[in-house]
């Protein structure tokens, strides 16, 4: 049987789901609002006008919890000397050619990146949506101010679709990294194959 390794302990884990499904409320409800052509998807949230008022707090909400993992995770999100030989090799690893990857620690080059790109994104998404949430803050803008606010949140949340998107497709494309997440252990062998430097850390201080 295979030796398993702690990744993730409980508080972490329901820290991320609460997150995951924030985002897929906040998401739906902002497409409802987004185009006419996708106003469908408020219905999941009683119509139209319960899916303006439900959105922005939805917003907030995951944003709030977002910053409970970027309290816990920042400091392994940091830059490392290895991360510019992995990202040399990146195209190889995007090929599905693993051998010679340099080692890693805790989290690779391409989840750093996911990382701060969910934060930023969503740091863009409350600064802007701010500006035009009705009937709290809107008052206190201009027309101009809220016009640019509208794009730039528009345009965050497409990188964060975007970005959240390439989170799960390389969760499920990376086996055996789903049960970090929902058991919180990962095999030895999965430790040594995709972050052999975080492995050996784990490995001393037993």
């Amino acid at each position: 049987m295979a030796r398993l390794l702690h990744r993730y302990n409980d508080s972490e884990r329901l820290n991320h789901w609460v997150v995951a499904i924030l985002f897929f409320c906040a998401g739906l409800s902002g497409l409802a609002l987004f185009h006419p052509s996708l106003f469908f998807l408020s219905a999941l949230f009683g119509g139209g006008p319960w899916s303006r008022i439900l959105h922005p707090f939805l917003g907030v909400l995951m944003a709030l919890s977002f910053l409970g993992l970027l309290v816990r995770f920042w400091k392994h999100n940091l830059g490392a000397e290895s991360d510019k030989a992995w990202s040399d090799n990146m195209g190889k690893l995007l090929r599905g050619d693993k051998s010679g990857m340099p080692p890693v620690g805790r989290y690779n080059p391409g989840q750093k990146r996911v990382f701060w790109l969910m934060a930023t994104s969503l740091f863009v998404l409350v600064v802007t949506g701010i500006t035009f949430w009705r009937p709290w803050f809107a008052p206190y803008f201009s027309i101009e101010i809220m016009r640019i606010a509208v794009v730039l949140h528009a345009i965050a949340a497409v990188v964060l679709v975007i970005t959240t998107t390439v989170h799960i497709y390389a969760a499920i494309w990376v086996k055996g990294t789903m049960r970090a997440m929902t058991r919180g252990t990962v095999s030895e062998s999965w430790a040594r194959r995709n972050h052999a430097l975080w492995y050996q850390e784990m490995k001393q201080g037993k």
